[in-house]
């Protein structure tokens, strides 16, 4: 049996172009004891990925090059000899940009329980993406009702959950997005008050018009000019939740700009670091939570899917072009 991959060709001068990739094939392994062989159907795309394969320091250690491209997929194990997992199991894990993986049980981050929702939402509003939202929203954000929460990459996997976890607490929402398409997208579909096209729009003046009492928790995804336009709108005792930072091109140079420091003291507000792999004893019950507000009709999600693997070379590119609206998949089966 047969395994295309996409492997790791060389490392990107800033975003990922589809020529650092490459496509092969090759004999799928035989499973060892204590491994099992999983059939991906999804392939998960992820901003992250720009620092996975990246030479600057992360949290965690760069992809190797020649190696299978790192990413979560959600799967079907068809062949086991691992303990607690059989033929037919549904799962997610660490299983990369391929067809077929073999792993052992460590590389699983779940089996799937959530029969009667898509297998594809296990990557994004029941995966990292959603789990991100929901945890870093509730550990940092700590949501009241009657605040107001602005989101940027407000249409995006993490940021359409954000803002919609964040209404569930009774909070009001704004969007920061890159388009008036995605601006309709974020009042409509995931019930933000307002939205903001920072292509188009000046920033700094529609939040001063938005958020007139200030900003009390601000989901950054992005960091740049349009976080650097959020922190002049901070509440007192606000909470800065730095979950991505998409505007920054390169971290080789240590990118310089606007010092938000005196904002924060003044402000007496909190500004912390979240990555969800920190705090995946909390994951399960995020899951279970999503999961009962989407049978429930209270939270919804986009998916962008695209067919084949030959997609995937380009699709982290494609992300940070802004191509996408919803989460971003490459589909397999």
């Amino acid at each position: 049996m047969q395994n295309r991959r996409v492997l790791l060709k060389s490392r990107p001068t800033g975003v990922a172009q589809a020529e650092n990739f490459s496509l092969d094939t090759a004999p799928v392994p035989a499973i060892a004891d204590g491994e099992m062989l999983v059939r991906n159907h999804f392939l998960s795309v992820e901003p992250a990925m720009r620092g996975w394969i990246a030479d600057a320091a992360n949290y965690s250690a760069p992809v190797p090059l020649g190696s299978v491209m790192r990413a979560l997929c959600a799967g079907t194990v068809i062949e086991s000899r691992a303990p607690g997992f059989s033929p037919g199991d549904p799962v997610t894990g660490w299983f990369g940009w391929q067809d077929y993986a073999t792993v052992a049980p460590s590389a699983v981050v779940r089996k799937i329980a959530e029969a009667d929702l898509p297998l594809s939402a296990s990557l994004g509003i029941l995966g990292i993406n959603g789990a991100t939202a929901h945890t870093a929203l509730s550990m940092i954000g700590q949501p009241k009702q009657g605040e107001t929460v602005v989101v940027s990459t407000a249409a995006g996997a993490v940021g359409s959950a954000a803002g919609q976890i964040a209404n569930i607490h009774g909070c009001r929402t704004i969007g920061i997005t890159s388009s008036a398409a995605k601006q309709r997208l974020c009042v409509e579909q995931f019930g933000y008050e307002a939205a903001i096209d920072y292509r188009r729009e000046d920033v700094d003046a529609r939040l001063a018009e938005l958020c007139p009492d200030g900003i009390d928790i601000y989901y950054d995804n992005t960091a740049g000019a349009i976080s650097d336009a959020v922190m002049r709108h901070l509440a007192l005792r606000s909470r800065v939740i730095v979950c991505g930072t998409a505007a920054i091109q390169n971290w080789v140079d240590w990118p310089l700009g606007p010092r938000v420091e005196r904002h924060l003291l003044v402000r007496r507000a909190r500004m912390e670091g979240f990555v969800i792999f920190d705090h995946m004893d909390r994951y399960e019950d995020a899951v279970a939570q999503l999961a009962a507000w989407i049978r429930e009709g209270r939270l919804t999600y986009l998916e962008d899917i695209l067919d084949g693997i030959e997609a995937c070379p380009d699709a982290l590119a494609g992300l940070y072009r802004g191509e996408n609206f919803g989460k971003r998949l490459i589909r397999l089966v």
